[in-house]
């Protein structure tokens, strides 16, 4: 049973006080372990550049009842992959009766598995990549055949591109496969679309500006997200306005149609030469790494890093203790 009751709309805040002892949710166990160290030892530097009274907690190295003993008012979440955006932690919160940042359980939840957002998604009138799913290697030659080469082996429920591979010959496949298994037991083919690689953020409810993604692997990858300095961010993206507004309200639309609150980015690829918009997936606590780009994209709406942190941890005022 929740112990915490819901209000519309976000309230700023003016002071640092007003969001009393704040626990910055970092590390974790999962195979993003490391990118949530970074995130939220930025975060909470910031909110201490801030003001901010605020305390990096582990649930790694801590028990989570801890967060319930009266001494936090809330909880800044930089927990990312399973255990920290899949609707995990955030159902300890809502039964400790802690206020938290960002999406609910049930959007969280939703989408940390790809393949159930590309289904809401779609249904909110997004365009999604055709795709099957692969639950033997029986279905490798099915998958071939019908999604065809190239194609992206994703495991379903794993953030950071851990475990994805791009497949150009029908001899890969199977070890792609294999490298998604090892990490997730569902595991899905999606076909590659070749064209540029595009992503919004959201914040308070509105879209910040596109960014395009030019890799210099053979995609955005794991090492390319957090830590080769050869990927090229292009910021604006260089859309048309029209296109950019198009992108933006894509992002916006499947954003509420998944329920996701507070803050998040949704991912795009755009065919090329058609100048179609693909939805990839949503990810509902973003990076703040030194390479992450929803604070790239904010810096270009004119918020700094440290008031991005700062309005992330005023979503929290959206959940009261009953």
């Amino acid at each position: 049973m929740s112990r915490l009751t819901l209000r519309s709309g976000i309230r700023r805040a003016r002071d640092a006080r007003e969001f009393g002892k704040v626990a910055v949710l970092l590390g974790g166990d999962s195979s993003e372990r490391e990118i949530s160290l970074l995130s939220g030892n930025a975060v909470l530097a910031a909110l201490l550049r801030r003001g901010v009274d605020a305390e990096a907690f582990d649930p790694r190295e801590r028990p989570v009842q801890e967060l319930g003993d009266g001494r936090f008012d809330r909880a800044w979440i930089a927990l990312h992959g399973p255990g920290g955006e899949d609707g995990l932690i955030q159902g300890a919160l809502e039964w400790l009766g802690l206020p938290y940042t960002g999406s609910g359980v049930l959007a969280a939840s939703l989408t940390m598995d790809k393949l159930k957002t590309k289904l809401v998604a779609a249904g909110a009138g997004c365009r999604v990549p055709p795709y099957t799913t692969l639950a033997a290697e029986a279905d490798l030659a099915r998958a071939l055949e019908e999604i065809g080469l190239p194609m992206m082996v994703k495991p379903a429920s794993q953030g950071s591109s851990v475990g994805i591979s791009k497949v150009k010959t029908a001899d890969a496949l199977p070890a792609a496969y294999a490298a998604a298994r090892s990490v997730e037991e569902t595991v899905f083919a999606e076909r590659f679309v070749a064209g540029g690689e595009y992503t919004v953020g959201v914040l308070h409810e509105s879209a910040l500006p596109s960014i395009r993604i030019e890799p210099a692997t053979e995609f955005y990858d794991y090492e390319a997200k957090y830590f080769r300095d050869d990927t090229a961010y292009r910021c604006p993206s260089g859309l048309a306005a029209a296109d950019e507004a198009l992108l933006q309200a894509s992002a916006l639309a499947a954003f509420r149609a998944t329920g996701s609150f507070g803050w998040g980015r949704v991912d795009f690829m755009r065919d090329e030469p058609g100048g179609e918009f693909y939805f990839i997936e949503i990810n509902t606590v973003p990076g703040m790494t030194d390479h992450s780009l929803v604070p790239m994209a904010a810096r270009r709406a004119g918020i700094d890093f440290e008031e991005l942190v700062w309005r992330v941890l005023e979503t929290s005022f959206s959940r009261e203790r009953k």
